[in-house]
């Protein structure tokens, strides 16, 4: 147990940088005396481990440090073939697939079965989409520029030039994550809002942190204006709602029914849509202004159906 852990914390520290022995023992649940007594473990192991001290304090292993010998067990290769073959049935690229034939024919272990299947097949789009994927994909690989025609959410039009980091699946879409030469800052692009994807032979010029890094500063400041829903469900569509909707049930009423709480950004149409699609089997008690929509919606499609 404790040689699995010295393992898993050299490669922690190495994966991400200075680290506090209070993050560390959180991580490895142990006390914080533990992790000393790992660090000095690892020191007399000959793992050159840097510690610092005050506020930025932490412990972190230089640069000139590289682990050499085979780490990952079974179970490591058996994730890595699950993750691999679940994003080749999400995306078709003659590279995935030749990945996971090296991983196949270069793996140590005979089974390389994780217990788990992945299929990804619905996040397939249809030919236009997946033939900007794959030039955004090239663009990403080759560090160069792309230019397209995109039409926002407002249905503003713009051309923008942008240094490509990475494509995203978020949000029941594709996104390409970049940063914008114009507005000088990282932007989540929706792929099928795209047009006339080029790729240019400008070269990325600037150095970006991690992609996960910038998704998560940009899920905590995504700029998006989210509303608090409350709904009253029928017992009957109660799979369909917690399934569809994702809420929090927040009282159960007597007859089966159940009133539902919602968190959703404001503008977004896939739970609009769910809304409209459960009928009279779901009712919105508030806010009053979705209530209203609602209403101008569903009056709006009787009357385009009204004389027929």
């Amino acid at each position: 147990m404790k040689t699995d852990r010295l393992l898993g914390m050299t490669v922690y520290l190495l994966n991400h940088g200075k680290t506090n022995a209070k993050s560390l023992s959180q991580k490895f649940s142990v006390s914080v005396r533990t992790v000393q007594r790992d660090i000095d473990c690892l020191c007399a192991a000959g793992i050159p481990i840097c510690s610092t001290y005050g506020a930025n304090g932490g412990y972190e292993i230089l640069d000139s440090f590289r682990m050499t010998r085979q780490v990952a067990g079974q179970q490591d290769y058996s994730f890595i073939m699950t993750a691999l073959k679940g994003l080749a049935t999400a995306f078709d690229d003659p590279g995935i697939r030749t990945t996971l034939e090296k991983i196949t024919a270069t793996s140590p272990f005979i089974n390389l079965e994780s217990g788990f299947l992945l299929d990804f097949g619905t996040l397939r789009e249809n030919e236009e989409v997946v033939r900007r994927l794959k030039i955004l994909n090239e663009a990403i690989r080759k560090k160069r520029v792309v230019r397209f025609n995109y039409a926002n959410a407002s249905g503003g039009a713009s051309i923008p030039e942008v240094e490509p980091i990475a494509l995203a699946y978020k949000w029941y879409s594709w996104y390409l994550l970049g940063y914008s030469s114009d507005r000088k800052d990282y932007r989540l692009y929706k792929v099928i809002r795209m047009d006339q994807v080029h790729l240019t032979e400008l070269p990325v010029v600037h150095r970006h942190p991690s992609a996960n890094r910038i998704l998560n500063r940009h899920d905590q400041n995504d700029g998006r204006k989210y509303i608090d829903i409350r709904i009253r469900c029928k017992s009957e569509v109660r799979t369909r709602a917690i399934e569809y909707l994702n809420g929090i049930v927040e009282k159960e009423l007597e007859n089966g029914d159940f009133i539902m709480k919602l968190h959703l950004p404001e503008n977004e149409q896939l739970w609009f849509g769910t809304l409209l699609s459960l009928g009279k089997l779901v009712q919105v008690i508030e806010p009053a202004f979705l209530k209203e929509r609602l209403r101008r919606c569903c009056k709006e499609i009787l009357n385009l159906y009204e004389h027929l």
